[in-house]
C-alpha cells in the first residue's frame, strides 16, 4: 500500500501521511498536480493533502484540482502546526535576513517575520527548504518548517512556535481513486456546486439543506469553468450512515446545479 503526498520527507504532509496510513509507504511528489496524477494512474492508493489551515484558510491548489478528480475524500485528519526557525549551527537570531518556506507556512508566520524585518522566500515545501539551507551554507538564510527536519539536515532550533495565532492548525484529507460512498460512521460530506444566476439562488441553496438537516461547517467561492460562474464547495455535517445522507441529498436538491459528490467521511468533530 502506498500513500501520496506533496512535498519531501519530514515535511508537514510527510508526518500527515505517517500518522493517518502508517502500513503505508509514504511517496513524496513535488507538486500537488503531480501528486493528484499519481493517484489517477494508480501509482498511489491513496493521497494526503492539506485542504485547509485555521490561519490562512483553503489550500487553494487541492480545493480546484478535487473538483475535476477521478478521486473522492474517505478521512479527514487534523494536524497541529508549530514551525520551528532553523539556522546552520552556530547561526544566531541576528545573523538572520531571509527566512525560506512553503508559502502556506511563511503566511501562517507573517507578522512574526514583519516584526525582525526578515524577508520571506518561497520553497515549494517545508523540509525542502530546509534541505535547500543546509546545502547552500548561508548562515544569514534560515529555513520555516518541522523541528524534526532540521534534525534530518543537520540544521539547529534557532526559534520555536513561530506562528501568528496558537490556535495554527491544518486539515488534511485522505483521497482514494474512485467515487464517494458512504459508510455506516459517515457523518460528514464534501459536496461542490453551482446555483442559477438569480437574486437569493445561493440563500436558497444554504436554507434547503439546512431545511434537510444538515449543518455547515464550511461553505467557499471558487471560480467555475466558464469565465464569470462561481462554484461553492461546502462542507456539512449530517446523521451518520447512508440514510442520513439520503435524508440530506434526496430527492435532489431543486435550488442547486451540476452537484458533484466529493466524499463522506467521519467527522474530527470541527
Amino acid at each position: 500500500m502506498r500513500a501520496g503526498y506533496q512535498g519531501e520527507a519530514h515535511s508537514y504532509s510527510h508526518g500527515a501521511a505517517a500518522e493517518v496510513l502508517p502500513e503505508a509507504e509514504a511517496v513524496g511528489y513535488g507538486s500537488f498536480a503531480v501528486a493528484f496524477a499519481a493517484l489517477e494512474n494508480r501509482d498511489v492508493d491513496f493521497l494526503v493533502l492539506p485542504i485547509e489551515n485555521s490561519t490562512t484558510g483553503s489550500v487553494l491548489p487541492v480545493l480546484d484540482r478535487l473538483a475535476g478528480a477521478r478521486a473522492c475524500i474517505i478521512a479527514e485528519h487534523l494536524v497541529e502546526v508549530r514551525h520551528a526557525l532553523l539556522g546552520l549551527p552556530g547561526a544566531t537570531l541576528d545573523d538572520i535576513e531571509r527566512v525560506r518556506s512553503h508559502p502556506e507556512a511563511l503566511s501562517q508566520a507573517e507578522g512574526f517575520l514583519a516584526e525582525r524585518g526578515w524577508q520571506p522566500d518561497p520553497s515549494h515545501d517545508t523540509a525542502g527548504a530546509v534541505r535547500e539551507v543546509a546545502d547552500h551554507g548561508d548562515i544569514s538564510v534560515a529555513a520555516l518548517a518541522p523541528a524534526a527536519a532540521g534534525r534530518a539536515h543537520g540544521l539547529e532550533v534557532l526559534a520555536a512556535d513561530v506562528v501568528d495565532r496558537e490556535h495554527n492548525t491544518t486539515r488534511f484529507v485522505v483521497l482514494r481513486h474512485g467515487d464517494a460512498a458512504v459508510g455506516l460512521t459517515d457523518d460528514k460530506t464534501s459536496v461542490v456546486f453551482q446555483t442559477a444566476h438569480r437574486p437569493g439562488a445561493l440563500a436558497l441553496a444554504l436554507s434547503e439543506l439546512g431545511l434537510r438537516g444538515a449543518n455547515l461547517t464550511r461553505i467557499e467561492s471558487r471560480p467555475g469553468l466558464a469565465a464569470w460562474q462561481y462554484r461553492f464547495f461546502v462542507d456539512l455535517v449530517h446523521p451518520p450512515g447512508p440514510e442520513g445522507h439520503r435524508a440530506v441529498f434526496e430527492p435532489p436538491l431543486a435550488t442547486v446545479t451540476d452537484l458533484h459528490y466529493l466524499g463522506s467521511y467521519r467527522s474530527t468533530g470541527l
